[in-house]
């Protein structure tokens, strides 16, 4: 009698119970990963957002040094900001005259498939913010 009760007690996991236990720690896995790359892809373009702001921040000191928007070109930290996301956005003054200025950043690659909403940033001379919903 007592050798039957030790044989159940050892018994184990039977197939079915261990590719339930697979299955659901799959489905959290992929939730999980599936928030994880949308934060990622949040972040970048937070950071993108900042590089944009510093961008503009730099043209206007130009313009209270030279009464011109013209004469500016983007100083070194700037650009190092900009290497910093090379891989996810490129950054661009697409306007830039005596009197406006545009800067601009596009999302590139796999930042441009998570992100589809805000593809391409832009602030101008106005401090106006394109795309205004959802992305800023």
């Amino acid at each position: 009698m007592e050798s039957t009760l030790n044989i159940k007690r050892l018994r184990g996991f039977t197939l079915i119970e261990l590719m339930i236990v697979i299955v659901i720690a799959g489905v959290l896995a992929r939730i999980a990963f599936g928030s994880y790359t949308t934060s990622i892809a949040k972040s970048r373009r937070n950071a993108a957002q900042g590089c944009l702001m510093e961008q503009a921040q730099y043209l206007e000191r130009v313009y209270t040094t030279t009464m011109s928007y013209a004469s500016g070109a983007l100083p070194a930290a700037s650009q190092q900001c900009q290497l910093d996301l090379a891989a996810h956005f490129s950054f661009s003054i697409p306007t830039q005259t005596a009197s406006t200025y545009a800067v601009q950043a596009s999302a590139m690659a796999y930042q441009a498939t998570k992100d589809a909403a805000c593809k391409s940033m832009t602030v101008d001379h106005t401090g106006a913010r394109t795309p205004a919903s959802g992305c800023w």
